[in-house]
């Protein structure tokens, strides 16, 4: 970089500090959404997998769990397991 367009940069920082930060934002806004969607269509494919793999009885348990969520908030997690175990 030349000293003219460090200059020129420092200018554009002090006079437009607020343009500079959206400028940069924009920038790294790009990168992240990329990962992100990178990130949900890998999500989208192990959810589909694991969908067209589920017998009916997991997904029955599944439900059963939802609905009872309230219930197993409140249950040891250890006790359990130690019960299951005995």
């Amino acid at each position: 970089m030349s000293y003219i367009v460090i200059l020129e940069y420092v200018k554009i920082i002090y006079y437009y500090p607020n343009v500079v930060i959206a400028y940069r934002n924009l920038l790294i806004m790009s990168t992240t959404v990329a990962l992100i969607e990178r990130s949900f269509s890998k999500l989208k494919l192990i959810k589909t997998y694991l969908r067209s793999s589920m017998s009916q009885e997991r997904l029955a348990n599944l439900v059963i769990l939802s609905i009872e969520k309230d219930m197993l908030e409140n249950i040891d997690v250890v006790v359990a397991i130690n019960d299951f175990v005995m």
